[in-house]
């Protein structure tokens, strides 16, 4: 039996994936071979040493320690795209209540009087949170990934013209977008162009902080910003005094802060991106699919510490090995004789790197005793092995 340990409450949808007869899922489970986990903070937590992976139902992977785990060998799978047409609809819902001050308004109209006189006070006093209509707009699409590049076609069909940057758009992504966005040359040209901005990177070296005092220098006047993504993407100082001078209109975000709770011009949603009761299934589906296709045949698929690496079929037992090793010179040499070694014909064999980590995957026409995992795993830099 494989033990799954359940680190936050995970769909039931995710966890029926699970074969009974194979698998033992549980928060209580000992020794296990993987963890499920949604937004629990793991950067201090000692792996057990039988822990082979880690899937996040999600697709942010802020909350584990990657480099630590690769390492140690545990490969940290996240589920991109699984939740983003409900990041997507809520990215909608921002931009009309950046628009439009609903907000403001609905708070205004559920503190007034019963008096008898609602209907009046309302006809009066709703000039004060007028907005503007999205239709001929110019939105601007930071990231055209599988959320952004959802927002970018919603956007087109609202009517916006969009444009679009993202220094890392995937084929399959480009294939994805409308003709109709405009391909961006940089950030710069989304500052200087868009009404309407919207953020969907990931927050890493080259993008926190990048809503700064000088990328707003170069915005236009009254511009309305979107943050659906990470807070860390907005330097929070320079944004407040942007508000306060008029050069942004509104801020919506979904990481509220002590510094965004009670200023005008920003409307704090309490995290709700993915909060979406079909997000949650296809997150914890998906995460389960990724964690029982590595620990029953060894294939890697949304890693974000190793490779994608897989062969194809199914696997008889103990005729696939998968190694976790460093991403060095003639260490595919070194682990494929060692199957040789043993008098073993190689049927098929996938490899990839991913930074300084790399992933090899073979299969073989009959089952490998113990000793090939031991002798594979004494060769420097392999960090660790797995008979299939």
């Amino acid at each position: 039996m494989y033990n799954i340990k359940l680190i936050n409450k995970i769909s039931k949808s995710g966890t029926d994936i699970f074969d009974k007869e194979k698998y033992n899922v549980g928060d209580d489970v000992e020794a296990p071979v993987a963890l499920m986990v949604r937004s629990a903070k793991l950067h201090e937590a000692v792996f057990d040493k039988e822990t082979v992976a880690i899937s996040r139902a999600g697709a942010g992977v802020n909350n584990i320690p990657i480099d630590r785990c690769a390492e140690e060998g545990i490969v940290v799978f996240n589920t991109p795209g699984a939740n983003a047409n409900g990041v997507k609809e809520l990215t909608l819902a921002a931009l009309l209540l950046a628009a439009r001050d609903v907000v403001s308004g609905v708070n205004w109209a559920n503190a007034l009087e019963k008096d008898g006189e609602v209907a009046a006070k309302v006809e009066k006093g709703k000039g004060a949170f007028a907005g503007s209509e999205l239709f001929g707009k110019t939105l601007g699409v930071i990231g055209l990934g599988a959320i952004g590049g959802l927002v970018a076609n919603a956007g087109v069909a609202l009517g916006m013209k969009v444009i679009g940057y993202d220094p890392m758009l995937s084929v399959n992504a480009a294939w994805s977008l409308s003709g109709a966005v405009i391909k961006a040359e940089s950030y710069e040209e989304i500052y200087k162009r868009s009404d309407f901005i919207t953020l969907h990177v990931p927050a890493v070296k080259d993008t926190k902080g990048m809503i700064n005092k000088d990328s707003i220098a170069s915005m236009k006047d009254g511009v309305k910003i979107i943050n659906l993504a990470r807070g860390e993407l907005v330097d929070t100082a320079a944004l407040k005094d942007a508000l306060e001078a008029g050069k942004i209109s509104a801020y919506v975000t979904d990481f509220p802060s002590d510094e965004t709770i009670g200023v005008k011009g920003i409307v704090n949603i309490p995290h709700l991106g993915a909060s979406t009761e079909e997000s949650e299934e296809n997150c914890a589906v998906m995460a389960a699919k990724e964690l029982c296709d590595y620990i029953e045949l060894g294939n890697i698929k949304n890693s974000v510490n190793y490779p994608t690496v897989a062969i194809p079929g199914s696997s008889a037992n103990k005729t696939r090995i998968g190694v976790c090793h460093r991403n060095v010179a003639n260490m595919l040499a070194y682990i494929t004789s060692s199957v040789s070694s043993f008098g073993l014909n190689i049927k098929h064999l996938s490899n990839g790197s991913k930074g300084e980590y790399a992933y090899t995957l073979i299969e073989t026409d009959s089952p490998m005793p113990e000793a090939v995992a031991e002798k594979i795993g004494a060769i420097k830099d392999v960090i660790k092995v797995r008979l299939i």
